[in-house]
């Protein structure tokens, strides 16, 4: 024996949800005389065969072939005699849907003028209102098979979602930029929106864009940025990070028996060095005096020196030195196979 529904209502829709399906499932037995009661926030779309058939607006209403003339013409009425036929019922709910969260659930990759690449992370708001019952309910119960509200709230995300992506990648060039184009970008998605909501009978009162945020990776590259920007010329900084890096290297592996030549090493490295930055700041000069020249070279000579060094700095050849260590006039300390010569010893002789 079919199902008979006498009253046909939702009384217990929440204002959160969209749609409520009368039966839950499966198809209803409406007896013609059955009562529909539709409230004030409420519309009552029939639905049959893949499609819907008639709209009841608020109040009471009986069923007949009077009030359902599209649906009463496809009824097959049994040999019983019984007057039912089979149909669902949506009732959709015409409130005005405020506080609609939307957000990326993966990072959006855009260019950026500053930074090369920069992913972001999105989120905001929106209201919305159903306007043509009908048309939403083909929309999403027709064309998508759903009527759930999580179901369609997730479809309308996807569609927000694919909207802002497009809008950012169209009018983005620095993520520096984009505090304070937040009410641009909600105008110009609210107008990209509004004709794909429509097209599902839905009215989009209001968008917002709460926030556009980068990733953690982003958000160090924008630090880094940031710091560039503090020092100024990144050639010269570099030089000297360099340079620091290897005098610290070099006393690092001088600690312990190659002393000597560790420091030695890393000092004669450190002054190479030192001698691109002054040319990458602009401080040195290729045309200075050799009397300016010797008495840099003699200032910053190092308290121990290798034979190199020593012949460097007294502007003789290594084989003089040399002899110098032999007769004893220049005192030094051989390990291994290498000399290591105070300046101090150097200045002595000089001075003698």
């Amino acid at each position: 024996m079919p199902r008979i529904i006498d009253v046909i209502d939702a009384p217990d829709q929440g204002p959160n949800d969209l749609v409520v399906r009368k039966p839950e499932i499966g198809a209803g037995d409406f007896r013609f005389g059955s009562q529909v009661i539709v409230r004030e926030s409420q519309r009552a779309v029939f639905y049959r065969d893949g499609k819907s058939m008639d709209t009841f607006d608020p109040g009471r209403h009986t069923i007949s072939t009077a009030n359902l003339p599209l649906l009463s013409s496809l009824l097959r009425l049994g040999t019983s005699g019984k007057d039912i036929f089979t149909a669902e019922v949506y009732f959709v709910n015409m409130r005005e849907f405020t506080d609609q969260k939307w957000g990326t659930p993966e990072p959006i990759t855009l260019r950026d003028t500053d930074l090369g690449l920069v992913r972001l992370r999105a989120f905001g708001q929106y209201t919305m209102q159903v306007e043509d019952p009908k048309r939403f309910v083909d929309q999403f119960v027709g064309t998508q098979g759903v009527y759930r509200t999580a179901q369609i709230s997730d479809y309308l995300r996807g569609i927000v979602i694919s909207r802002m992506t497009d809008v950012l990648g169209e009018n983005m060039t620095s993520i520096l930029d984009l505090p304070k184009l937040f009410d641009e970008f909600s105008a110009a998605m609210r107008s990209a929106l509004q004709e794909d909501f429509s097209a599902m009978g839905i009215s989009l009162r209001q968008f917002r864009v709460v926030s556009i945020s980068p990733t953690e990776d982003t958000a160090k590259a924008i630090d880094e940025r940031a710091s560039m920007g503090a020092i100024g010329d990144m050639g010269a900084y570099m030089q000297f990070k360099t340079a620091r890096a290897i005098g610290d290297s070099a006393q690092q592996e001088g600690s312990g028996g190659g002393e000597g030549l560790g420091m030695g090493a890393g000092l004669g490295m450190g002054m190479g060095m030192a001698g691109m930055i002054s040319q990458a700041m602009g401080q040195g000069n290729q045309q200075a005096a050799p009397q300016q020249s010797a008495g840099a070279a003699a200032a910053a000579a190092p308290s121990v020196m290798t034979l190199e060094e020593a012949a460097a700095y007294l502007k003789v050849g290594n084989a003089d030195i040399q002899s110098l260590i032999d007769d004893g006039s220049i005192p030094a300390k051989k390990i291994g196979s290498q000399y290591r010569i105070s300046k101090s010893a150097i200045d002595s002789f000089l001075a003698s």
